[in-house]
């Protein structure tokens, strides 16, 4: 979420706001996120006024709530990005067990991060076994840009899957940014998570 963070602090005039980034890697291991976090904190917690968690649960099953409660940090509500990306209320309601999501990011880094972490690019038999109980990839477009628009699609077709797009913006990453930094808020204030912009 990096990216969407500098964003919206360059959009909202919140340059008081900072960001201090944690590998995106971490989410195909999310039993490791809670540590570290942990220790990300502990490594900055005396030099800023407020520490923000710019993470779901994002897989942890709930170690992140319970880290952010013992540590008193707030974090972003929902259970993923792409919850927080589509409103969290407005994905659960949408109930979609057979749709595949991709972020702008996601859909950049779609090699990286799905493609060749499942083994597709050595064994691409193994498609239909990971993809086979889906039917539609949707893209959760953060910013309206075609070309990222055409990846997603492209993206869609290697997995034999339906597209569909839809632009949802900052979503309640932008709702909870606004309600933790206002300009008029605590200058210093510091925000954890995401990986470096791309």
């Amino acid at each position: 979420m990096a990216r969407e963070v500098l964003a919206l602090r360059s959009q909202r005039g919140l340059d008081h706001v900072g960001l201090i980034c944690l590998p995106a890697k971490l989410h195909n291991s999310p039993e490791r996120i809670p540590g570290a976090v942990r220790a990300t904190v502990a490594r900055h917690r005396g030099h800023y006024a407020q520490i923000k968690l710019l993470y779901a649960d994002c897989g942890t099953g709930g170690a992140l709530a319970a880290l952010c409660e013992e540590l008193g940090l707030e974090m972003l509500p929902g259970a993923h990005c792409y919850a927080v990306y589509d409103g969290v209320a407005r994905f659960a309601a949408r109930a979609e067990m057979r749709s595949f999501f991709l972020t702008d990011f996601l859909v950049r880094q779609f090699d990286a991060f799905v493609w060749r972490p499942l083994g597709l690019d050595r064994h691409p038999e193994l498609r239909d076994a990971y993809f086979g109980n889906y039917r539609t990839l949707v893209h959760l477009a953060q910013v309206d840009a075609p070309e990222t628009a055409a990846l997603a699609e492209s993206h869609a077709a290697r997995l034999g899957l339906a597209f569909e797009r839809r632009l949802t913006g900052y979503g309640d990453l932008g709702v909870s940014l606004d309600g933790w930094a206002r300009p008029d808020g605590p200058r210093s204030a510091r925000s954890l998570g995401a990986s470096p912009p791309r």
